[in-house]
């Protein structure tokens, strides 16, 4: 994943006492599919959708102008401005991620809901990395006091991955949690094309995993796919595969002439800014496809509960 808003209509939360994190309130949000300026962007909107949050070892990002910082110890930024959800990266592969356990911790504190991905590199099994994903959450999340919450899992996978790829961490994540992990796919033609491709057995595996997708622009994302002119609705059609789309990261972070930058959809149709709010540097940013009671029925769909 590479990795911001006028101040967002923030959804009140409910603190509660007696030692728990305080967590997100389930409400009744005024969401329709037809909430989204234009067509093909799932009736999401960058002020009214959910906003669910992404971040690694990569993150904090540089400061790029004043405003709220945030770190792997302290998120009180990211949930003032809106967020509801935070995602951290676990590994690269055999690479643990240093940050996660502190990034989960410090979520939980400001009661946001846990998940936790990792990001499927071809030089090993995909079901062996599933294996050791599953691991880590579970004792990362026990060794941070995390016991008795829910995290969402998700399979992040590279561009140059293979059908059986997919259906093999999917499989094995839910052979070890009874659960199917999101799927979060970085665009690529070639990506698009094999997994297209895929026999019927294996499209249908893959669909049990709800398609978390990366969009900067019409044209892609820092990969520029052919015919141009996509949104979500479009984008997923493409794959043949999955019948929906759960979770759009519209905002996203690339690394050019030295810095970060920061990439946003942002057209006439669907409009984004360059930050999140009032935060000093930039970050992958996404809307979930629903209300906030959708997200939280989502998100203890696919979680596994420490």
């Amino acid at each position: 994943m590479k990795s911001f808003l006028s101040l967002l209509l923030v959804i009140p939360f409910l603190i509660q006492c007696g030692g728990q994190a305080p967590e997100i309130q389930r409400r009744n949000t005024a969401y329709s599919p037809f909430m989204g300026s234009g067509n093909g962007f799932g009736g999401t909107s960058v002020s009214r959708s959910p906003l669910v949050l992404n971040v690694s070892g990569w993150d904090p990002k540089e400061t790029q102008r004043s405003g709220s910082r945030f770190s792997e110890h302290d998120v009180s930024a990211l949930r003032k401005n809106g967020g509801l959800a935070l995602i951290a990266r676990s590994a690269k592969g055999p690479l643990l991620d240093e940050k996660f356990g502190d990034f989960l911790r410090s979520a939980n504190r400001e009661g946001m809901m846990l998940g936790a991905y990792h990001f499927v590199t071809m030089d090993q099994p995909a079901a062996i990395q599933a294996d050791r994903f599953v691991s880590r959450v579970q004792a990362i999340a026990r060794a941070r006091g995390l016991s008795g919450k829910q995290i969402l899992l998700v399979g992040d996978f590279d561009t140059k991955s293979t059908p059986d790829r997919l259906v093999d961490f999917i499989q094995r994540v839910h052979q070890r949690t009874g659960i199917y992990p999101v799927t979060y796919l970085e665009n690529s033609d070639g990506l698009r094309v094999r997994l297209s491709r895929a026999t019927s057995a294996q499209k249908n595996i893959i669909r049990q995993s709800p398609y978390w997708l990366a969009l900067y622009s019409p044209g892609g994302t820092e990969r520029v796919m052919a015919g141009g002119g996509l949104t979500p609705d479009s984008l997923k059609a493409q794959y043949g595969i999955w019948n929906n789309w759960s979770m759009w990261q519209y905002g996203g972070v690339i690394w050019e002439n030295g810095r970060s930058k920061a990439k946003h959809y942002d057209t006439p149709a669907w409009r984004s800014p360059r930050f999140l709010g009032d935060l000093a540097s930039p970050m992958e940013r996404n809307v979930f496809k629903g209300s906030t009671n959708d997200l939280l029925t989502f998100w203890a769909r696919h979680s596994i509960k420490i």
